[in-house]
Parts: structure tokens; sequence; C-alpha cells
């Protein structure tokens, strides 16, 4: 049996979902929010010791051969059916059981929720990805406005959030990667309120996201070029016909592709780089849970499928 662990929202999963289904492979899709609904309880005899029953269907630890972390969500007031202090005492209550649940399923997860994690580490992706031998642009996480001013006097800068890149509230949003302009003192108290990755601009031919899965990597060349909207980050407003192309990396980027993955203790990993004008790859950062159902649309890669194949291979270890 198969464990996929998100939530009732997630499109992506479905096309895991539907990859299982054509294959006739037993799963569970445990949309964590829900878990109110259910009637789950765990022993200590040992780790495989738990069960959850929930709209019907039962799922337990000694029948789990391997597992899959994507976005599980939290209870929310239509699942509790309550609001204030109570609630935060009940979402702590599931989200400590959830991550008792996660420890029970170490060695059968594609990424384990600790590894992706630590991988989530901005900084500590680029001093890895450095060192494995890929070129990085010259980085900068600060706050301090003369770090930055004296960064710009030596290059034309972009900016990033270093974790959190959605505002939430009534007027929800994103944050995209943005060129910046002159950066002076005046800035310094607005600068102070936070740390912001501050990065030297490559002079883009096109964007690469690659995916990796195991021993298999999926790498995609999207042509952000072609509009001044996505020139800087390729997401922004949300153009859905950007020309997407299957290309062949380097063998040299993509040796440290792997090599990146393995440090990271990752099966899968979205890598972003951007390729300059000279045909140069330079790596900007890897996402361990990232979103790849556009990349399959887009271009008809089997990456579903390579994700059921890994998913089958941990489940044959045990």
């Amino acid at each position: 049996m198969i464990l996929l662990v998100t939530n009732q929202r997630d499109l992506t999963m479905d096309y895991v979902v539907r990859e299982l289904k054509n294959r006739d492979i037993p799963f569970f899709r445990l949309n964590t929010e829900q878990l109110p609904l259910s009637s789950s309880s765990m022993g200590i005899n040992n780790a495989d010791d738990w069960k959850i029953n929930i709209n019907g269907c039962d799922i337990s630890g000694d029948i789990v051969k391997a597992a899959y972390f994507r976005r599980p969500g939290i209870p929310d007031e239509e699942t509790l059916k309550i609001t204030g202090g109570h609630k935060e005492y009940l979402i702590n209550e599931w989200m400590s059981f959830l991550k008792n649940l996660y420890w029970r399923l170490d060695g059968r997860w594609l990424n384990s929720p600790t590894s992706i994690v630590l991988s989530e580490d901005k900084p500590k992706q680029l001093i890895l990805a450095r060192k494995v031998g890929f070129s990085i642009p010259d980085t900068y996480i600060s706050n301090d406005v003369s770090c930055v001013m004296n960064l710009q006097k030596k290059h034309d800068l972009i900016a990033k959030p270093l974790k959190q890149a959605l505002l939430g509230g009534d007027n929800e949003k994103v944050i995209f990667t943005t060129r910046i302009d002159e950066v002076s003192e005046e800035h310094s108290k607005s600068l102070k309120l936070a740390p912001v990755i501050f990065q030297s601009e490559i002079e883009k031919k096109f964007d690469v996201r690659v995916t990796v899965i195991g021993e298999k990597i999926f790498p995609v060349a999207i042509w952000s070029q072609v509009s001044n909207e996505t020139t800087v980050d390729w997401r922004k407003g949300g153009k859905i016909d950007l020309k997407h192309e299957c290309i062949q990396l380097p063998n040299d980027i993509e040796k440290m592709c792997f090599e990146l993955i393995k440090i990271l203790d990752l099966k899968f990993g979205a890598i972003d780089f951007v390729c300059d004008k000279n045909d140069k790859y330079w790596f900007l950062e890897i996402n361990p849970n990232g979103q790849w159902a556009w990349i399959e649309n887009q271009t008809k890669l089997p990456i579903a499928a390579q994700i059921v194949n890994e998913l089958l291979k941990i489940s044959d270890k045990k």
C-alpha cells in the first residue's frame, strides 16, 4: 500500500492518483485537514502500531510500504466545527499526532518531511550547490543597507524572499523575484525589517526547471524572455503560454544535480537554473517539494509515472 499525504485541493497529487489507478496499485490518500473526521489511534508496541479510519476507509502502519509527502493541510474550522482557543489547541494536538506518524514512516518516504524542511534552507542550498561545482550568482542575505549598496556597486541586483513568498490577509499577494533600483541610506529603515536575498542579475537566454526523481532527470527550458513581464521572474503575470522545451543538460550539470540531491538526502527535487546568453548554467535554488504538474501538462514528460516508479522501488525494499 502506498500512502499519499496531502490536502484535498492538491491538484498535483491528482496526477499521482491517476497514475496509481491506471496501474491498479493500492493506495490511500490522506488529506490531513480531514483528520478530525477520522477515528485514529497509535500504540507503542512498535512504529507500525497505528491505524486511521476516515470516510469508511482504513489504513494501518503494517500495510504501508512507501509514502509521498506533498502538501498536508491543517484542520480548519469546517472540519473542527469550533473556533477560538479551543481550535488552536485541537490543531496542535493533531499536528503532534502527525509529527509522530511521519517519524513512524521513516525509511518509506519519497522525501522525508525532515529532509524537506532541512533542504528548504536557501543559504544552505547555495553553499552546498557551490560545493558540488555549480556557478552561483554573487549573493548576500542581508538587512544591512551598506552591504546591499556595496554589492550594487558591482552588479545590477535582483531581490527575493529568504523564505516566505506569500503575503497573507484580505489582499493576498505573491512576492516575485524583482529587479531593484538603486539602494541608498534612505532605505535603511525599511530594509532593517527583515533579511532579503540579494543577487547579481544574470542576463538570461532562458530559465530552466530540472525535475530530478531517483535516477531520472527531466530538464525543461522555459522561454521567459519573450515577454517583458516574465523577464526577471517567469511566474509573474500568470502567463500560461510561455514555451516549455525539453532539453539536454551538459553532462557536468546533470551530474551535479544528482550529487546535490544525494547530499540533501532527497529522492525528488525541483531545481531552478538560469541559462545565460553564453549557454552557462547558474544555480538559483532547489525546491525539495516543488510543483511539477504544469511541466507534465506542457511537455508530456512522465513525471507522475516516475514518482510512482520510485515509490514502488521503496515498496520493494520493505
